[in-house]
């Protein structure tokens, strides 16, 4: 039988997404949207004096693996500074690609592994990625 695309794994960790919310300061924003799937996201980021990661909020509209993929970015980002995530976003763009075998470039992210197959998905699940950079390269 062939496993599903949407595994319930994957729509749990979809609902498991928080909503949006104020945070104490916005230091950084992007708003970013998929011209392959039309998912949307809006992500706010607060830094911390090292430029890294304190909180964020984001917004998002988005397929099944697209808010997932921002569930694992809202649990799994804290602390991480611009390096980090840009290289994240480069690792996680091979692994989709099927260019590495490795899924460890982000805690969780071996949950989205039926997507690898469906290139159409894979904008979705960068996204959220592309938009935290793009808030933090926004930042004050």
């Amino acid at each position: 039988m062939k496993e599903p695309l949407y595994t319930t794994e994957i729509l749990r960790l979809a609902a498991s997404l928080g909503d949006p919310h104020s945070l104490e300061r916005e230091d950084g924003q992007a708003e970013l949207r998929s011209p392959t799937c039309g998912s949307r996201v809006t992500l706010a980021v607060q830094l911390d004096k090292h430029r890294r990661i304190e909180r964020l909020s984001m917004r998002v509209h988005a397929c099944a693996f697209g808010q997932a993929s921002a569930a694992l970015v809202e649990r799994h980002s804290r602390g991480r500074n611009h390096a980090e995530v840009s290289d994240t976003l480069v690792d996680l763009s091979r692994w989709l690609a099927g260019q590495s075998d490795t899924n460890a470039v982000w805690p969780g992210i071996s949950t989205l592994a039926p997507a690898r197959s469906k290139s159409a998905r894979h904008g979705a699940i960068l996204l959220p990625f592309r938009a935290l950079l793009k808030a933090m390269e926004a930042a004050r």
